[in-house]
């Protein structure tokens, strides 16, 4: 929970291209329903994992705040100071440019899924049928494993392949996103997404799920919330060719999963 929380912190400066963090603040909401047991074990297993994530970043926590809450919170703040040069505006984007996500979609199903099967929640009854436990905790250390994973790399090597335009999904679905960011551009574009890139076997699960009249996560339809996900990239089409393939050879992950086109004349 707290690499997962410190990765999706700094992911904000990512988004903008900037790659280096020169103070963070953590915030912790502590779930007055721990028992003092209770919270000796967990609240350092959690400072410890943001800890340990903002170091592998090179990055100093300098303060925070803690507070009581009636669940379990924890978030931060990234800031920076850095030049013009060292930002890229999310606005640049042209027609022709590719669109590119640097992590698989899927991690609210594989949390939700997990969270069911522990629970043997109604959920879990429908869902059981279609997933074993043991893909089950496979999708779910998979998702973790995303989700822990910083877009630091992504970010640097949107300053090498020329990248005009990004964004990090996360809430509001890759499609709440993409929709964010189209409309922020200077040019009148569109954006058109033409492949998901899923975590392996949620595509048929989600749709097998939705016909036994079990949860919709939206997956499919773009609006499935993502935690700490990847960083959706615009870019000219050699460029982003170049990028897939220096972020796999160094052992991440990135999909051309779209281009930009020109947005249809609105009548006055």
């Amino acid at each position: 929970m707290g690499k997962v929380a410190c990765a999706n912190v700094l992911s904000d400066l990512y988004a903008m291209g900037v790659v280096q963090c020169d103070n963070m603040l953590l915030l912790l909401g502590i779930a007055k329903e721990l028992s003092n047991t209770q919270r000796k074990v967990v609240i350092p297993m959690i400072l410890e994992g943001f800890r340990d994530l903002a170091r592998e970043a090179g990055v100093a926590i300098n303060g925070g705040q803690t507070v009581v809450n009636p669940w379990m919170i924890i978030g931060g703040v990234a800031t920076s100071v850095c030049s013009a040069n060292e930002v890229i505006f999310p606005n640049q984007a042209v027609v022709g440019d590719k669109i590119l996500l640097t992590k698989p979609l899927g991690t609210q199903v594989a949390v939700n899924l997990h969270q069911w099967m522990q629970l043997g929640t109604p959920s879990w009854a429908i869902a059981k049928d279609l997933i074993s436990a043991d893909d089950v905790i496979a999708r779910y250390n998979d998702a973790t494993i995303s989700m822990t994973t910083l877009n630091l790399e992504a970010a640097k090597l949107m300053h090498k392949h020329n990248a005009h335009a990004a964004t990090d999904v996360t809430g509001f679905g890759i499609l709440g996103h993409s929709t964010n960011l189209a409309e922020f551009q200077k040019d009148d574009v569109d954006f058109s997404i033409h492949t998901l890139p899923i975590l392996a076997g949620f595509s048929d699960l989600c749709k097998q799920l939705i016909a036994l009249g079990g949860r919709n996560f939206k997956l499919h339809d773009g609006f499935s919330s993502e935690t700490s996900g990847g960083l959706l990239v615009c870019l000219g089409e050699e460029d982003a060719r170049r990028y897939v393939e220096e972020m796999r050879a160094g052992g991440g992950k990135a999909w051309i999963i779209g281009e930009l086109c020109q947005a249809p004349e609105h009548p006055e």
